[in-house]
């Protein structure tokens, strides 16, 4: 089932994705459950918004694929490097990512991005998918100068409109095959990669951070990106695939 949340006639919601239309829903189906209205909208009159806004946190997974630590001259770590980005950072499909005047370098680092469903503290990685709603897309902006000047992420990662998730939350994609993650720059691919190479798989990340932390439902785990991260610039569009799940796009502006 592929939910997502939509602006109509001056009003948000969320809706099943059936074909070109989509049925609104009544409901938060994270947060309060939810149920069919039987309104059918063609999906040519929405407007798609980021699938979830997190209430609490997006949780990140940095150098989970071996490659992309290697590009950028780091080490293979021994357990999941986890990071946060703030839910202001959020952003859905077509909206801009703002480029702040305090970088000169704005990366793209595309991610299959899971959604929390249920409360999640100490899970065991055995049974960690249970606590999933579904799965959508991320892009995991980045400022790579600030990263490195500051000596820690959270600025780097933290801008608004640094964090575009979307077009929808998939509830039955399998994240142990062999989908693949895409990222092109105005066409030109730049990262591919299947997420079977990550080195920390779903579960085990779930299983980390809810010992950590508790994940509460609407929380945002952004897996990490292979290879090809690279900068982008004002007008240049930016598009994660990730198969099975749709294309996330988003265009660069100067703040």
């Amino acid at each position: 089932m592929r939910i997502a949340r939509f602006s109509h006639q001056n009003a948000i919601r969320y809706g099943i994705v059936d074909g070109s239309e989509i049925v609104a829903l009544s409901g938060d189906p994270m947060f309060a459950g939810y149920d069919t209205t039987g309104e059918r909208v063609p999906l040519a009159d929405i407007t798609l918004l980021a699938p979830v806004i997190p209430r609490s946190k997006v949780v990140c997974v940095g150098r989970n694929y071996r490659d992309h630590a290697a590009e950028l001259g780091n080490d293979v770590p021994d357990e999941p490097l986890l990071f946060l980005k703030p839910n202001t950072a959020v952003i859905g499909p077509d909206d801009a990512i703002v480029l702040p005047p305090q970088s000169e370098r704005i990366d793209f680092e595309g991610e299959l991005a899971v959604v929390i469903g249920r409360i999640a503290k100490n899970v065991a990685a055995a049974d960690a998918l249970d606590y999933v709603f579904g799965y959508t897309v991320g892009n995991d902006v980045t400022a790579r100068d600030l990263q490195k000047s500051d000596g820690q992420w959270s600025r780097a990662k933290g801008f608004d409109t640094f964090c575009p998730l979307g077009p929808a939350i998939e509830t039955e994609f399998d994240p142990t095959g062999d989908a693949v993650v895409t990222t092109r720059v105005d066409g030109e691919v730049r990262q591919q990669a299947p997420i079977s190479d990550m080195i920390f798989s779903v579960a085990d990340v779930i299983a980390y951070a809810s010992a950590a932390f508790t994940l509460l439902p609407g929380d945002v785990i952004l897996t990490g990106t292979p290879a090809g991260v690279g900068p982008f610039t004002a007008g240049q569009s930016v598009e994660v695939e990730v198969s099975g799940l749709g294309i996330l796009r988003n265009t660069a502006r100067n703040a």
